[in-house]
């Protein structure tokens, strides 16, 4: 006989956000954020952030958000592609490891070394003793990381199967958003359960005390956006070294200098 689902399996359904009050808060969080990321660069700290989840669950959406008013120079994005023949040769995290943070940086792993609990698990592409190795291994790595004094942040976007749906056939009528749709997406659907056992798995084995997985219920994206980025902050006592208001100095007049003339240069067709 079925289990049948208690209170805390069900997703928690939440009311939609108002458009102004998302963007005003959104706003607000974004200068949090340059304020975090300047004490970061001023302490020399090291920060990796990964980003986890189910094929349209939102992490995208959330990384846009936090890199769009930050400086690329300290804070960047780690997506890494199909690892290459020699790299497949390599220490599992041996390509992982090369992208971490420097002191004063911040790293957002979209997708990372979990890639083998997850898509490479479910979808055969490591052995039963790779998969299993990494279980094992992970934890010590990002204790390794720990120790080192980086700061480990991970968070599991979950997003209902229903969510998922209507996300996928967006995409599919939207021309600009088609390519978001691989075909190992296209495969995962047939692997819904597998996914999920993986994941659990995963968040059981991994979730470790220096760095523990976060989960954000991501079926509404404009909380789950503002939710991750509001805990990313209480992660950090930091404090406002942003610089001051400048004073611009005056611009340089030569009455000698003659721009050139418009014909002698390429301009670009003005088609606006």
């Amino acid at each position: 006989m079925a289990k049948k689902k208690g209170p805390q399996d069900r997703p928690v359904k939440s009311k939609k956000l108002k458009t102004e009050m998302y963007e005003k808060e959104l706003a607000r969080l974004q200068v949090e954020l340059v304020k975090l990321q300047e004490y970061i660069r001023v302490k020399g700290l090291k920060v990796v952030i990964v980003f986890e989840g189910r094929d349209a669950a939102g992490k995208g959406g959330v990384i846009k958000r936090i890199m769009q008013h930050l400086n690329p120079r300290t804070c960047r994005i780690v997506a890494l592609g199909t690892p290459t023949e020699r790299e497949k040769t390599q220490w599992y995290f041996q390509r992982y490891a090369t992208e971490l943070p420097a002191g004063g940086e911040i790293a957002l792993f979209d997708r990372s070394w979990y890639n083998r609990a997850g898509v490479e698990r479910v979808m055969g592409f490591c052995s039963e003793k790779e998969y299993r190795e990494f279980l094992r291994s992970c934890p010590e790595f990002e204790r390794m990381l720990v120790r080192s004094d980086i700061t480990v942040l991970k968070y599991w976007f979950s997003v209902g199967d229903e969510e998922q749906e209507v996300r996928f056939q967006k995409r599919i009528k939207d021309s600009a958003k088609r390519w978001k749709l691989s075909p190992m997406d296209m495969e995962s659907r047939a692997h819904w359960v597998d996914y999920s056992r993986a994941k659990d798995a995963m968040l059981g084995a991994c979730s470790i005390k220096g760095a523990p997985w976060w989960v954000v219920p991501a079926d509404n994206k404009k909380r789950a956006r503002l939710n991750c980025i509001a805990h990313i902050l209480s992660r950090f006592p930091y404090k406002d070294y942003t610089p001051k208001k400048l004073k611009l100095p005056p611009r340089q007049v030569d009455p000698t200098y003659v721009r050139p003339r418009r014909s002698a240069q390429n301009f670009i067709p003005e088609a606006y």
